[in-house]
């Protein structure tokens, strides 16, 4: 019985020191508040919870707040012009920053990334601040502001 007991804790224990998926990821770093919200609003949390691998170009919250109230509120009610927005930030894939290139990268949103490598890299002019946040489905990259679709 304690054998059993013993099996049964490791088991849990191995359980709850697994990854996190990319929303638990974002969520637990604390600076994506709404980055969470928006993806709620959007429907697009099962999709980012999913087996991907994705690539999330994540705007923190002070990114989103360069984005006027009055905008970011009626982006977040307009569910279709929401999803194009944040789809437009995920990228097919892993990729680590150690393999990103200059050029072009097609979204899940369906248009292109302009990747810029001179100087740091930006992500349609947005400045990645930090790389290679490792989530079980795919990998974030912070940006410092929020890009939109052409």
């Amino acid at each position: 019985m304690k054998k059993l007991f013993a099996i049964s804790a490791l088991s849990l224990l191995a359980l709850s020191a697994q990854a996190k998926d990319i929303v638990d990821t974002a969520v637990a770093a604390g600076s994506f508040k709404t980055l969470a919200t928006a993806l709620q609003a959007a429907g697009l949390v099962d999709t980012l919870k999913g087996p991907g691998p994705f690539t999330v170009f994540a705007p923190t919250d002070a990114a989103f707040a360069k984005v006027p109230k009055a905008d970011l509120d009626a982006l977040l009610k307009d569910k279709a012009k929401l999803t194009a927005v944040l789809t437009y930030h995920v990228v097919p894939g892993k990729v680590m920053a150690k393999d990103v290139k200059a050029g072009k990268v097609k979204t899940v949103q369906g248009s292109e990334l302009t990747i810029a490598t001179m100087g740091g890299v930006t992500v349609d002019g947005a400045k990645v601040t930090a790389t290679d946040i490792a989530a079980d489905n795919g990998v974030i990259h912070v940006i410092d502001s929020v890009v939109m679709p052409k």
